[in-house]
């Protein structure tokens, strides 16, 4: 293709939104002007050469000849250098003009400098192909014309804020094509001024992320069947636990709906509170290898029954380690009777080597245990369990879930005793058993 020819209406400068070319150069080798310059010099020394010569050419001396035919040859390898400069030069800027065309024309996003109001001043070849125009028909079209009815707002906020703030701005939304479906795409924008008036404009970068928004789509709806599939497989190991031993189903929702509030009163993010309500109602599910005279024994166990006790924190990682979850549920339910000074089981970690939800679940499980009744004693009432988790805050209990915990119960008057799992039989369907037989 010849750059020369069939360029030269494709280098608009965008900081003005003219015609003008680029001919910044940063070699400082002589720009589009220098050669008037150069012709200027050039026709001054000439004359000034044709006043110094005598009107008389034959009076010349031979001395005197030679010393002009010096200085003509001088002046014109001069000349040859100059023309050089200016071929050099020329030649230069057409490097740069070339390399502009395609930096600026030929990138994969589109450019486009809006003046304050929003008016299309300029844009490249790309921002055409996505807006589905000719750069001359979008010359002063407002920009929002581009933009779905349904996202205006949140282009108008943009814009707002864009001018308001002088800070970038970042959004995501529909836009439209003149000829085809509608479109995502990001549109980055900075404000600048324009290179001719010092008005205000806007740069803005727009981006086709049509396809990444497809991607996330569909990501979205793994998501959600997944998540599905999680949701069943509880439904069913809390269904298995209610009929193994009812107490400890009973157990497991009180201390999810107390761990699910704490999470929620620490400000901790939905999708994490979520995890801990899933974990928070099969944190035992360890026990369910357990005989039940043990689980139901009223009286104190003895060391090798304690013993066994103790690993249905592994047993439960051992069910769930193979569950494919959003949540790390298995190590939530290895974890929640580690102890913050290393002394808790079965592994013995400490600090920051706990998950924060096993943290809380920890927290929950022995407010709950100590407050409610159990097989061998009667409850031992909220206060003792306040009273236990007070005195070994910071030494057995993460400070940062017991102070929440204290305050739903002293101050917000929270109640263990609401059903925070009710079991959606719904999803016990032929359908969702089908599941189980193939994982």
């Amino acid at each position: 293709m010849n750059t020369k020819d069939n360029r030269q209406d494709d280098f608009a400068d965008p900081s003005t939104g003219s015609g003008r070319v680029h001919t910044a150069d940063s070699t400082g080798s002589p720009q589009a002007g220098g050669g008037h310059a150069l012709r200027r010099r050039a026709e001054d020394t000439a004359r000034e050469k044709a006043a110094q010569m005598p009107e008389n050419m034959e009076s010349l001396s031979p001395e005197a000849a030679w010393q002009l035919l010096h200085e003509l040859r001088v002046y014109q390898i001069e000349l040859e250098i100059q023309n050089e400069e200016l071929r050099r030069a020329q030649a230069e800027l057409e490097v740069s003009r070339a390399r502009y065309f395609d930096l600026y024309h030929l990138a994969p996003v589109g450019y486009v400098t809006l003046s304050e109001k929003g008016l299309i001043l300029e844009a490249n070849l790309m921002a055409t192909v996505l807006l589905g125009m000719a750069r001359s028909a979008l010359f002063k079209q407002p920009l929002f014309r581009f933009i779905l009815p349904e996202d205006q707002d949140l282009y108008h906020r943009h814009r707002k804020l864009l001018f308001e703030t002088r800070a970038p701005q970042v959004s995501e939304m529909r836009m439209l094509r003149a000829d085809a479906a509608p479109f995502w795409a990001r549109l980055e924008a900075t404000t600048a001024q324009d290179g001719e008036s010092g008005a205000p404009v806007c740069r803005t970068v727009v981006s086709d992320i049509t396809e990444r928004k497809r991607a996330e789509e569909k990501l979205q709806e793994s998501l959600e069947q997944l998540r599905r599939a999680v949701e069943t497989t509880i439904q069913v190991l809390v269904l298995a636990v209610e009929t193994k031993d009812p107490y400890t189903a009973g157990h497991q929702k009180r201390t999810t709906n107390l761990a699910r509030a704490m999470a929620t009163e620490m400000g901790l993010p939905p999708e994490m509170v979520e995890g801990i309500r899933m974990a928070g109602v099969i944190h035992d599910i360890g026990k369910i290898g357990l005989p039940t005279e043990i689980l139901s024994k009223p009286t104190k166990l003895s060391a090798i029954e304690y013993s066994l006790i103790k690993e249905h924190a592994r047993q439960g990682y051992e069910i769930l380690k193979d569950v494919e979850s959003p949540w790390p549920l298995a190590e939530m339910v290895y974890q929640h009777h580690e102890r913050i000074n290393g002394s808790g089981y079965p592994r013995g970690l400490k600090g920051e080597e706990i998950l924060v939800e096993a943290r809380i679940l920890a927290v929950a499980d022995i407010v709950e245990a100590i407050a409610s009744h159990r097989p061998y004693r009667p409850s031992l009432g909220m206060d003792a369990a306040l009273e236990e988790i007070e005195k070994n805050r910071g030494i057995l209990y993460d400070p940062a879930a017991v102070e929440p915990c204290l305050r739903l119960i002293r101050e917000k008057r929270f109640q263990l005793d609401v059903d925070a799992y009710p079991i959606d039989k719904k999803l016990l369907s032929d359908g969702n058993a089908a599941f189980f037989k193939t994982h």
